[in-house]
């Protein structure tokens, strides 16, 4: 008996008539969940890059706490104090740090393995792709924090002000690691090599070191001290240092008076402005 193929299809291609961007945001959710279950197991797997990420923030507390701390504390009322003061800024540093480099060089590398081109053949939410990497990074940055918390409190570091309020420096802390996180997307959809996505690094240190983490901003020459300020980096320790009770030098700027409301809103432009461009080029690179 003949049978008769459908018009303008070739035996043995199947038609896939599902829409390649969904505009249910529930299955764009769990198409974001299935490919943060991707990269987590994916990081799992390569169990060194993940120990390496959580020994690094070990050991730059403990660089500045036992070598560095004394004559950075001998200004700052004394090595013990400055503990307490320098641990919101490791924490915030940290993440960020961990958070940018591997969202780009991740990225980056599922574009050069031809990733790219396999989920774009896939009937799926082109912005689930970038989502799940940064939920993935969310995920380790947890991790971070337990181990960073674990270490700051045998080297001195308290928290005065609550559990609560501790939780919600924490919150404040990892949604400004996930805004960061989209920067690193951005990156990573704009460099042509793992490579030169790691390079980012160039530019997260003035953003870590031209901040209050460290010093006490006074200490800074005046012009620096506006651009300290308005750093967002800055605002989020500052407000961090608040909730858990710990040394802090007021200012008389909006965002040092206002830490917390500068932290949230620098996260939410970060997010908005990052996760654009990064969606945007991942369309492009998938046409």
């Amino acid at each position: 008996m003949a049978v008769t193929m459908p018009p303008h299809t070739n035996a043995g291609t199947p038609v896939v008539s599902a829409s390649p961007y969904p505009t249910n945001p529930g299955q764009t959710g769990r198409e974001s969940l299935v490919c943060a279950r991707r990269n987590i197991i994916k990081m799992f797997r390569v169990p060194e890059q993940l120990m390496f990420n959580l020994v690094q923030p070990l050991l730059f507390i403990l660089l500045f706490a036992y070598v560095f701390g004394g004559a950075i504390g001998s200004g700052a009322g004394g090595r013990d104090q400055y503990r307490e003061y320098m641990m919101a800024g490791f924490f915030a540093q940290s993440i960020l740090f961990v958070t940018v480099i591997s969202a780009s060089t991740n990225i980056a590398q599922d574009m050069t393995k031809g990733m790219v081109d396999r989920f774009r053949s896939l009937p799926m939410s082109r912005g689930a792709v970038l989502t799940g990497r940064t939920v993935a990074d969310f995920v380790q940055n947890l991790l971070m924090l337990v181990v960073m918390i674990t270490i700051g409190l045998l080297v001195g570091w308290r928290i005065h002000e609550g559990l609560l309020k501790a939780v919600g420096g924490f919150a404040l802390l990892l949604f400004l690691a996930y805004a960061f996180s989209w920067v690193g997307a951005a990156i990573g959809m704009s460099v042509r090599t793992p490579e030169a996505a790691s390079g980012v690094i160039i530019i997260m240190f003035p953003l870590t070191m031209m901040s209050n983490a460290f010093v006490p901003t006074h200490t800074l020459p005046r012009a620096l001290q506006h651009v300290v300020n308005w750093n967002p980096f800055s605002a989020t320790v500052q407000a961090a240092r608040e909730m858990f009770g710990n040394p802090y030098v007021p200012s008389e700027s909006w965002p040092m008076e206002n830490a917390t409301w500068a932290s949230m809103g620098w996260s939410v432009v970060l997010i908005l402005v990052f996760r654009t461009i990064a969606v945007s080029k991942y369309k492009k690179a998938a046409k």
